[in-house]
């Protein structure tokens, strides 16, 4: 069976970041190092950081008085933070830079006296801390149809952000909608979209022209890996999201020529490696990673850490 893998896959620069401080800081601090929230949606990174002795809570109140505390690579509201200062805890912050990027925008469009607009997906981490950071009510739209609900004139100043795991294809239709429903609107220039989350979807879309079959390596409560595996079916693909090759079904290769492999933003190449020797053990399997973009950006850590 002929497997191709595609280019880029698996981690991006900000999850590589994210963990990476809670690695530096166990080695600085030593354990345990609290965590809210899951660092990256990845059952697999998690455990593993677990495993080194990192804590993950949901909430601040469940970290002791002055415990080393790391935000997560989705971000955080202002609430957080400031509960984590009246608290005096140590926080190291995870979040993307890009997130962090977001988040300026955002404050940025407020102070012209504009009304926010994010594109995102409702109760998404990065969302609920992006609707946090930013102090005043921000709309949040899912939908071309909820763009058309908006209870606002069509002459008021509005401005829009996006959640970085959206692609620019994922957000082209929305953001239409919002330029002609009204006639002063500002946003972020398309370059500012997370480069991660375009070249892995574009990467999908040139893996379907290939294969009878796709399999994304993600988690289940990964945005972005979701996507991927439904741009593989909008493509006409037969497309499965698998956390790893224990949850590979032998049904699914059964009449399969070829098959295309990738993995979300948050996903190891580990689990990439684990999937390709469960093919092995129903059959033969050729490799060849496809031609892509090559991404070799590169977020600088923490202060306390950069040099630890």
């Amino acid at each position: 069976m002929e497997v191709y893998l595609a280019q880029p896959r698996g981690f991006c620069a900000g999850v590589v970041r994210a963990i990476e401080i809670v690695e530096r800081a166990l080695e600085k601090y030593g354990p345990p190092v609290y965590v809210r929230h899951e660092i990256v949606h990845n059952k697999y990174v998690v455990e593993s950081l677990k495993d080194k002795g990192a804590i993950f809570v949901e909430e601040l109140s469940e970290v002791p008085p002055k415990a080393v505390t790391v935000f997560s690579a989705h971000g955080v509201a202002r609430s957080v933070e400031e509960e984590a200062a009246a608290r005096d805890l140590p926080v190291l912050n995870a979040t993307c830079p890009l997130v962090t990027k977001v988040h300026n925008q955002g404050k940025r469009y407020i102070t012209r006296g504009r009304t926010l607009i994010l594109i995102g997906h409702a109760g998404h981490p990065e969302v609920e801390g992006t609707m946090g950071q930013v102090p005043a009510p921000v709309l949040l739209v899912q939908s071309v149809e909820e763009v058309k609900t908006l209870d606002l004139p069509a002459d008021a100043p509005v401005a829009y952000i996006t959640q970085t795991t959206l692609s620019v294809d994922d957000t082209k239709d929305i953001i239409s909608a919002l330029q002609s429903r009204f006639t002063d609107i500002q946003g972020p220039d398309i370059r500012d979209i997370c480069y991660a989350t375009q070249n892995r979807q574009s990467a999908v879309r040139d893996l379907s022209k290939l294969v009878d079959v796709i399999l994304v390596v993600g988690a289940a409560n990964s945005s972005n890996s979701n996507r991927l595996r439904e741009i593989g079916t909008e493509a006409g693909v037969a497309s499965y999201l698998i956390a790893d090759g224990s949850e590979l079904n032998p049904e699914w290769l059964k009449n399969a020529g070829s098959v295309g492999i990738t993995a979300g933003a948050s996903a190891p190449e580990v689990l990439v490696d684990d999937v390709i020797e469960a093919m092995r053990r129903i059959g033969p399997v050729k490799v060849q990673v496809l031609p892509g973009r090559e991404e070799n950006i590169e977020f600088r850590l923490p202060a306390q850490l950069a040099a630890s």
